[in-house]
Formats: structure tokens, C-alpha cells, sequence
């Protein structure tokens, strides 16, 4: 857990830590405000949050091994451009654990564990209808994170929080098909299988589910459009 903090000057009751920059660095990340190859300067976000750059060199190494930024030597920070080989293999990995997951949530989930599947979909409904493309896909993201938590499998949990981040920056990157948004039957679709305790199908549908997101990425060379981190931070 990184310790490093220092009082926000621009608010003398606020203290921001390396901690609340890589959560705020990370959130512009999942939701696509900072896009793959940006720059991450340590004396504008210094600037902008108030910090030293102490304070903001802690938190860019948090995220770097969480695998969202890479830093390079002489260069700086940017935010991670995962290659088309490992956009390939993260998916193909989740197509080979999230299934069994989903399997093991159907086994397990208790009715507030559906509760919470529930309001995922809704959340991710809202930022749909709110256009918040963004938003919307870390959103379901966190929904796939949900259902690993559900099936009390840690270390497997873990893979695949580490896979659905990879997975953000894929997106942002490889997406050519931004009406896969919509189709939110298979969500819908998965939870009534998990409610039910139905393992089989809700592996099937997960299994399924995941193909077509693998199809809706155009694995050629792609440039993602880059934006300011004033704007991507919203600060």
C-alpha cells in the first residue's frame, strides 16, 4: 500500500495521496478518457493535483504494475498500448477462465449477490442511455470482476481482474464494433442463469459472450485519438 500523500494546496482539508492520483489516473483509463500512448507528464499532474512529484511518481509505479502504464527509461510515463499478439491472448485467456468462473458463481451466488449483478446491468443501462461509452465499459467490466468474486475462486479472481484491465486498454484500442454496447441480453442472459444455479449454461453463455467480444476487436494496427489530461481527469 503506498503511504506517500501531501495537502492539496488548491484545498488545505483535502490531503492527496499516490494512491488517490493512481485511482484517478486509472479510472480516466478504464474509461477511456486516456487513451493508449498518452503521455503521463509528472510536472503536469503534479500541476494539476497539487502534489509534488514524488507523490506522483509513486502512483504511476502503482499502475505500472498493474500493468496500465509503462514507464519508460529517459522517456517517462504513458499509458500502456497493449500489441496485437497480447490483445489476442488476453482474450483467449478469459474465453478459458471466465467460463469455469461463471460455472462456479451459479454454484454459489446468495440473492444479494444477484442484487448486486442486477444494479451492474442498470448502471451499465444508464451510462448507455447517457451515451457514456466509457463508463459503460468499465462498468461491465466490473461486472465480469463481480461474477469472479462470487465464485470465491482468489487466485483465479485475480487473473482476471489483471485480464479485464488488460482487456480496457485492448478496447480502447482494437473496438470496431460499438453496437456490441447494446447487446445486453448476454448479461441479462447470465445473470438469470447464475439466479437459477444453472453452472452449465451460465459457462455456455459466458463462453459465448466472450467470442463475441473477441469478434467485435479489429486486430490490425490502430492509433488510438488522444485527448489532454486536464480534459481526461475532469479536474
Amino acid at each position: 500500500m503506498i503511504k506517500l500523500s501531501q495537502t492539496d494546496p488548491r484545498s488545505p482539508k483535502t490531503t492527496v495521496t499516490a494512491d488517490k492520483v493512481a485511482a484517478s489516473l486509472s479510472l480516466a483509463i478504464h474509461e477511456h478518457r486516456l487513451a493508449p500512448g498518452t503521455k503521463l507528464g509528472e510536472d503536469e499532474i503534479s500541476e494539476l493535483f497539487g502534489v509534488s512529484r514524488t507523490v506522483v511518481r509513486a502512483g504511476l509505479q502503482s499502475l505500472a504494475h498493474q500493468q496500465l502504464v509503462e514507464i519508460q527509461r529517459n522517456r517517462g510515463a504513458f499509458v500502456a498500448q497493449p500489441s496485437l499478439r497480447e490483445a489476442r491472448e488476453v482474450f483467449e485467456a478469459r474465453e478459458l477462465l471466465e467460463p469455469r468462473t461463471a460455472r462456479s458463481a451459479a454454484l454459489r451466488a446468495t440473492p444479494q449477490d444477484i442484487t448486486i449483478l442486477e444494479q451492474h446491468i442498470k448502471d451499465e443501462h444508464a451510462a448507455i442511455a447517457a451515451a457514456d461509452q466509457g463508463r459503460a465499459l468499465r462498468l461491465s467490466g466490473q461486472f465480469h470482476i463481480e461474477i469472479s468474486r462470487i465464485a470465491d475462486q482468489t487466485t483465479i479472481a485475480g487473473f482476471i481482474e489483471a485480464l479485464i484491465a488488460r482487456s480496457s486498454l485492448i478496447i480502447a484500442l482494437y473496438w470496431r464494433r460499438e453496437s456490441a454496447l447494446c447487446e445486453s441480453f448476454a448479461h441479462h442472459a447470465l445473470v438469470e442463469a447464475i439466479a437459477q444455479g444453472d453452472g452449465q449454461k451460465a459457462q455456455e453463455l459466458m463462453h459465448s459472450h466472450l467470442v463475441d467480444l473477441h469478434s467485435a476487436l479489429d486486430l490490425r494496427d490502430r492509433t488510438a485519438q488522444s485527448r489532454s489530461l486536464k480534459d481526461a481527469l475532469r479536474l
